[in-house]
């Protein structure tokens, strides 16, 4: 089953990989609904420290810092991949979150899916992946 994404919004149309250090910890963090000085306090950090990323490649351990906080790489973080998600046992993931990604519009065979057929897709692969254990 094939599923096309119709980005909505000018910021989704935007090529990612294009995106500063800076623009992706504030994307990651705009998405958890957090401001940067919230995310400042919760790591530890000096006031306007992830603003200076801006400007200023960060250290390495800051860098992991943030990547561990959002569950993603220090790749990603640096503009090398796309793939938000962190490689597992040398493979890279390739795992979709429909619920998340319900915010998009999704197309199959040519017609839109609106929320029920997500939510209904979600359930017959969740049921799935409950009896194959």
């Amino acid at each position: 089953m094939l599923f096309y994404r119709y980005f909505l919004s000018s910021h989704r149309k935007a090529d990612k990989s294009m995106f500063s250090t800076f623009e992706r910890i504030k994307e990651l963090a705009k998405s958890r609904g957090i401001s940067l000085g919230l995310l400042e306090e919760k790591l530890g950090l000096s006031r306007n420290s992830i603003y200076t990323i801006k400007n200023k490649k960060p250290s390495a351990e800051r860098l992991q810092l943030i990547a561990d906080y959002f569950h993603v790489s220090t790749d990603y973080l640096l503009g090398r991949t796309d793939n938000p998600k962190i490689a597992q046992d040398g493979h890279a993931s390739v795992a979709i979150d429909l619920k998340k990604d319900a915010e998009e519009t999704f197309f199959f065979d040519g017609h839109e899916l609106n929320d029920e057929d997500i939510d209904l897709i979600t359930s017959i692969l969740e049921t799935r992946i409950k009896n194959r254990k």
